[in-house]
């Protein structure tokens, strides 16, 4: 079994303090097998904000954590137009990391982070057809027994976003992007850009999607919240690429705490989600409503 927190949006510049060192001491404690963090770690691409994110994630890189991180919309300059169309991500590659689509393997799991920030876009976000590509290539040795994880800032498909569900843009290329998806095998998809917590079949949101589980993560840290929905990560205990369990951790003001949990399954080719009894658990934040049986 592979234990993965999955945080998202932390939004260095406008975030809380409190929040983030409690999120640092809660990953401290239970040491993750991988810790993932799907984009946005800075609010404006400033380089203060860089230096903090990149020193907090240096801290959990210190305490023995195995690092996955891709970046998002918020870490291209907005207002700095040379930068933003010149140098983009520079400062995110002297901070954080040179590689923009980091792979990681072990003996269950192998993942794969993709970059979607782009300089034209504001808010949206692209994947292109070398990307594609490397997605096909670098699972294609994969072994069949693995779960197969796909990282990104922006979730591939339109997404539910407000009180009224009514639905996010896709990502840019995206019918070919979801091909790729489903050509390379991907069990799950992560991805956060959207400050909700929501879990569905990609099946049911395309057609022709493959098999994958898409998994959207709140914002971590941030004090920019949306849909009355508190800060709050994701924590995954992957079974099997056909057995993943997901529970929300959940601020509740004063520290992170267990919140909504999930065991999802796959059978008769189609994910099925079965709420666990958790009588210590928040109440405030469900997931995936539709997905459930």
């Amino acid at each position: 079994m592979a234990r993965i927190a999955h945080l998202s949006d932390i939004h260095f510049g406008a975030h809380d303090p409190r929040i983030v060192a409690a999120a640092e001491a809660w990953l401290q404690q239970r040491q993750p097998d991988l810790v993932v963090i799907s984009g946005d770690l800075t609010q404006r691409a400033r380089r203060d904000q860089f230096r903090q994110a990149g020193a907090w994630i240096n801290r959990l890189r210190a305490a023995g954590m195995k690092m996955l991180v891709v970046p998002g919309n918020h870490d291209v300059p907005l207002y700095d137009l040379a930068r933003r169309f010149g140098a983009p991500l520079r400062r995110y590659k002297r901070a954080i990391s040179n590689d923009l689509c980091p792979f990681f393997e072990d003996d269950e799991v192998a993942m794969l982070g993709l970059n979607t920030a782009r300089s034209l876009t504001i808010k949206g976000g692209r994947i292109n057809h070398d990307q594609m590509r490397l997605l096909r290539d670098r699972f294609a040795h994969v072994a069949p027994e693995k779960t197969r994880i796909l990282v990104t800032h922006h979730p591939l498909f339109a997404m539910p976003i407000g009180r009224g569900n009514e639905l996010s843009e896709a990502v840019g290329q995206h019918e070919d992007a979801v091909r790729a998806a489903a050509q390379a095998g991907i069990h799950i998809a992560l991805a956060g850009h959207f400050h909700r917590t929501y879990a569905e079949a990609a099946e049911k949101m395309v057609a022709h999607a493959g098999g994958a589980l898409v998994i959207q993560a709140g914002t971590a840290t941030s004090t920019r919240l949306r849909n009355a929905e508190p800060q709050s990560f994701n924590w995954l205990h992957v079974h099997r690429h056909d057995e993943v369990e997901l529970q929300v951790v959940v601020w509740d003001g004063a520290s992170f705490q267990r919140g909504h949990h999930v065991a999802y399954f796959r059978k008769d080719d189609a994910w099925i989600g079965q709420d666990m009894v958790d009588t210590g658990a928040l109440p405030g934040i469900k997931i995936a409503e539709t997905a459930r049986g």
